[in-house]
C-alpha cells in the first residue's frame, strides 16, 4: 500500500462517477454481495493504511487551495467566484434556482424515466478548495469527477479566516442533517436525471446555500464522506430524499 496507489485509485474511481446515467455493467456487479464480499478484506486493508487517515480527518483550514484548469489560453481559475462576496454569489444561485424549479414544473414531465436533461449537481456555486496531500499536491489536482484531462491547472492558495465555521459532511447522515435543516425542494429540476443514477422516483431536496451560508462559512465533505454517499440515494425524512452531486473527496 502506497500514497500513489491510493491515489490513484480514488482517482480512477471518480472518474468513472456519472449523475446522469444509469449504473453500468461494472456498477451493477460490483454491487452484487458476492463481489462486495470479494472486496471486503481489500477494503479493510484500504481503510487501515496510514495513507487514507485524512480520509476521515475534518477540513484542514490552515493549508486550502483551489484548482482551476483549462484547454486553451482561458483564465484557469473562476474569479467570479474568488473576488465577489459569497452573500452576492449565493443569491443570485437562489433566484436562478427558483426560477429553474418553476420553469421544470410547467414545461418538464413528471414522469422520471422521460429522456430529460438538466442540472445534476447539488455544489454551491462558491469557491471550492482542498487540503494538500502527501506528495504536497492539491487533492483536487487528482479527483476530479468524470474527468476530460485538460492540459493546464493551476492551483492558489486560500487563506480561510480564523474561527471559520464549517460544517463537515461525512457521510449520508450529516448531509440528510444539513438537507433537513436548510431544505430547498429541487424534484421538478432534478428527478430525471436522479432517478437515472439512483432508481428513486420521489421528491428530492438540497441544501438551501443561501440560508446554509448565513450560519456557516464553508461545508467540508470528508473522503470518507464521499465514498460513502455520493451518488447514492440519501433518504432526508420519510417523503425526501437528496444526493450528493459533482462534489469531489475533501
Amino acid at each position: 500500500m502506497t500514497a500513489t496507489a491510493v491515489r490513484q485509485a480514488m482517482e480512477f474511481s471518480m472518474d468513472l462517477a456519472r449523475y446522469w446515467q444509469e449504473p453500468d455493467g461494472a456498477d451493477v456487479l460490483a454491487a452484487t454481495d458476492a463481489v462486495r464480499g470479494a472486496l471486503r478484506r481489500v477494503a479493510e486493508h484500504v481503510a487501515q493504511s496510514p495513507w487514507t487517515e485524512w480520509w476521515s480527518a475534518d477540513a484542514a483550514l490552515n493549508e486550502q487551495w483551489a484548482v482551476g484548469w483549462s484547454f486553451g489560453d482561458a483564465d484557469l481559475l473562476d474569479d467570479s467566484a474568488v473576488g465577489r462576496p459569497a452573500a452576492e454569489v449565493l443569491s443570485e444561485w437562489s433566484i436562478r434556482t427558483a426560477v429553474e424549479e418553476e420553469r421544470a414544473l410547467r414545461e418538464r414531465p413528471t414522469d422520471p424515466t422521460a429522456s430529460v436533461g438538466g442540472e445534476w449537481w447539488s455544489t454551491p456555486p462558491t469557491l471550492c478548495s482542498s487540503r494538500l496531500l502527501a506528495d504536497g499536491t492539491p487533492a483536487g489536482l487528482w479527483f476530479v469527477e468524470d474527468s476530460s484531462d485538460p492540459p493546464r491547472a493551476v492551483s492558489r492558495r486560500v487563506t480561510v479566516a480564523e474561527g471559520a465555521r464549517v460544517f463537515e459532511v461525512d457521510g449520508p447522515q450529516a448531509w440528510a442533517q444539513l438537507c433537513r435543516r436548510f431544505s430547498l425542494e429541487v424534484t421538478a429540476q432534478k428527478r430525471h436525471e436522479w432517478y437515472r443514477t439512483t432508481g428513486r422516483a420521489g421528491r428530492w431536496v438540497i441544501p438551501d446555500w443561501l440560508r446554509v451560508g448565513e450560519v456557516y462559512d464553508g461545508v467540508h465533505l470528508t473522503a470518507a464522506g464521499y465514498l460513502s454517499a455520493a451518488t447514492t440515494e440519501i433518504p432526508v425524512d420519510d417523503d425526501c430524499a437528496s444526493v450528493i452531486a459533482g462534489w469531489a473527496p475533501d
